[in-house]
């Protein structure tokens, strides 16, 4: 990969870990806000805790980004090909898959708050649309995981070649 799309790509993460701050500070206010309505309505929980998911799931993405940032590093230095490089993959795998949970619970709550309180809080097509979200999050969790597998293919072969190319010399 070359030095300038290591760079672009790595202003591009820092960019967009820059504006996720202000999600999140946005959207732990808006938690904040919820919780100290006084009136005690399911309307306020409902949006104190897609505050908090809101927090949580953009906290997932910073995690993954990050894990971007340090394979792309590895990447430019050569090093990617190395058992190393699986703490950052398990790690975006894992960060993938908590955002699915927590997509599911965020439906969860809003399916909840539809039940229990009279008319529509949230629109019954978006809990659809989340549990959906949730089903492509956990795809793309496994989509990650088939890739890893492919870099374990690909140490191993890395492996083989250093040995074999070693032999090599030592015949010639």
């Amino acid at each position: 990969m070359g030095r300038i799309a290591v760079v672009v790509l790595k202003v591009v993460i820092a960019i967009a870990i820059a504006g996720s701050l202000v999600v999140q500070i946005g959207a732990l206010a808006m938690a904040s806000f919820s919780i100290d309505d006084s009136s005690g309505s399911r309307v306020a929980w409902v949006y104190s805790m897609l505050g908090i998911y809101v927090a949580l799931g953009v906290l997932c993405l910073q995690v993954i980004a990050v894990c971007i940032w340090r394979l792309l590093t590895r990447v430019r230095a050569g090093t990617v090909f190395s058992r190393r490089s699986f703490r950052e993959v398990d790690v975006v795998i894992g960060a993938i898959s908590l955002a699915a949970v927590l997509t599911v619970g965020v439906a969860v709550g809003f399916a909840i708050a539809n039940r229990t309180t009279r008319g529509d809080v949230v629109a019954p097509g978006q809990v659809g649309l989340l549990l959906g979200f949730a089903l492509v999050a956990g795809g793309v969790a496994l989509v990650v995981y088939i890739m890893r597998l492919l870099l374990v293919q690909a140490i191993e072969l890395d492996t083989s070649a250093r040995a074999l190319r070693a032999e090599l010399d030592e015949v010639i």
